[in-house]
């Protein structure tokens, strides 16, 4: 089946013809690690993770590289350890784990290169610094890069289709841009390839020009990835993704630099939307920011987060609002008892094991169409629709086109709790987030089925409406006591009950 993808740079969707079949190779900007990843850094992430998973299963796992960049060298870093009086590599070593454990939540692959290096797939910008003053040096000695006072720049004039990606000219991105029109500039859209630092900021030996170093410095953000990708993918590769607000300087600069430097660079770029919250720009001012972790800590599952953000097509605004997280919310923890019951000893649940369930191809047709998430997912509804009464391969057919997208699937081991009438999508989430307070459940969850045997009903509707203030809703089944998490459960609320 031909993939299609909408390339910004052609403006037109198009047939995806790898460079080599044997090594389709994608590159995506990560994240400037000074903070906690907020839910807009997590749709990019989320969107070309899908993709990755689309090249996969299309090409063969063994035969797709992905790479996506930390940057760990930056003013905003500099200026969190300032503030914090912490060291910079004790604040980017965490915040990179960080944002490695937020986005493992929210379903996404680690990345991967052939030799399944991973910390080359997920290269950190200090690793690369000679790879990048290399390509400073190389772009001065073509004439397309100039030296001012301690600085850089690379000068915009020098590559004529500077501007072609984000379609503007440059008379237009001066005029509107807001750039910083330093005295040594010539020209107010010439951009900093290395800076220097003082004895407070991180600084490495400069490149050398005139047979002279220019002194100690650091890198302008946009050399960075130049360097990287060009390091571990080569001078051309198939994708660079990353969102439509990095069109424009960065994903152009990155363009102009490396296409003088002679490398061609990237054949498809493509671009994700930006997020809203409740139909507004978030921002803190209006008091609807927040990142991925604080979903995560008020109870909102790493799947439901996933599920809302794949239910508009990547190249739309994406609206997050309570209103569809709620109902994400029961439909997942109804599609999760449907598989549930395809498992009639949890024994015999298939985990981590390749049990030979293929996604549906109206499924992967959906997604080979420029990444169509939204029509996946309505193929998805039938396929849950119909695995509703329908037979066990259905059911299993259920879960394997929702692990397929990432949404869950069988790595989830005993969250599930098939055996004991679990199967609730919530379940898994709160296995992962805190297997004490799970364990803790499912203890409260076998004591008030003893209670009811034993006919001990007050007890046992004690113990039940306790529960349910904390946000866990018990039922009986024929397959044994049911626990079910809602989206207010409060662990803490768990204290004390015995």
């Amino acid at each position: 089946m031909t993939i299609k993808l909408y390339n910004t740079k052609t403006r037109r969707k198009e047939d995806f013809e790898p460079i080599n079949k044997d090594d389709v190779r994608m590159y995506v900007c990560g994240p400037t690690v000074y903070d906690r990843a907020h839910l807009g850094n997590a749709r990019p992430v989320i969107v070309f993770d899908v993709l990755y998973r689309l090249l996969r299963h299309t090409y063969g796992p063994e035969h797709v590289t992905y790479v996506r960049n930390f940057t760990d060298v930056d003013d905003k870093i500099n200026a969190r350890a300032a503030e914090s009086g912490r060291s910079i590599g004790e604040i980017t070593a965490e915040t990179t784990q960080w944002f490695l454990d937020d986005m493992a939540a929210v379903g996404a692959l680690e990345p991967s290169i052939k030799d399944r290096d991973h910390q080359r797939a997920m290269p950190r910008a200090t690793q690369y610094i000679a790879q990048m003053v290399t390509m400073i040096e190389d772009l001065i000695a073509k004439g397309h890069a100039y030296a001012a006072e301690g600085h850089v720049l690379f000068a915009v004039e020098s590559y004529s289709k500077y501007g072609a990606l984000s379609g503007r000219s440059i008379d237009d991105m001066i005029a509107g841009a807001r750039v910083e029109v330093a005295p040594y500039k010539r020209n107010p859209m010439d951009f900093v390839l290395w800076k220097p630092s003082d004895d407070a900021t991180p600084g490495w030996a400069g490149p050398v020009v005139g047979g002279k170093s220019i002194g100690r410095g650091r890198p302008g953000w946009h050399i960075e990835c130049s360097a990287m990708a060009h390091d571990l993918l080569g001078a051309t590769f198939d994708i660079h993704g990353g969102g439509n607000d990095l069109m424009f300087p960065h994903h152009e600069n990155e363009i102009a630099q490396s296409t003088c430097a002679g490398h061609d660079f990237a054949n498809v770029w493509m671009h994700n939307e930006m997020l809203q919250v409740e139909g507004k720009k978030m921002s803190k001012s209006l008091g609807n920011f927040f990142t991925v972790r604080d979903l995560l800590d008020q109870g909102v599952p790493g799947e439901v987060i996933r599920f809302v953000m794949l239910s508009t097509h990547y190249r739309k605004p994406m609206d997050w609002t309570e209103r569809k997280a709620n109902e994400t919310f029961e439909k997942l923890k109804e599609w999760s008892r449907t598989i549930g019951t395809a498992w009639s000893d949890y024994d015999q649940y298939p985990i981590g094991s390749d049990w030979g369930t293929t996604p549906s191809s109206e499924v992967v047709e959906a997604l080979s169409d420029d990444l169509n998430t939204s029509a996946a997912i309505g193929c998805i509804e039938r396929v849950a629709e119909a695995a509703k009464s329908g037979t066990e391969s259905a059911k299993r057919q259920l879960l394997t086109d929702l692990e397929f997208l990432g949404v869950f699937g069988l790595e989830y081991g005993p969250a599930f709790m098939i055996g004991e009438g679990g199967g609730s999508i919530y379940a898994a989430s709160q296995y992962r987030r805190s297997p004490e307070a799970f364990e803790h459940v499912e203890q409260l969850k076998v004591q008030w089925h003893e209670l009811r045997k034993e006919r001990r009903f007050e007890e046992a509707d004690k113990l039940k409406n306790m529960l349910a203030d904390a946000g866990v809703v018990l039922s009986a089944t024929p397959v044994g006591p049911w626990a079910d998490f809602t989206l207010g459960f409060d662990p803490a609320k768990l204290e004390g009950l015995k």
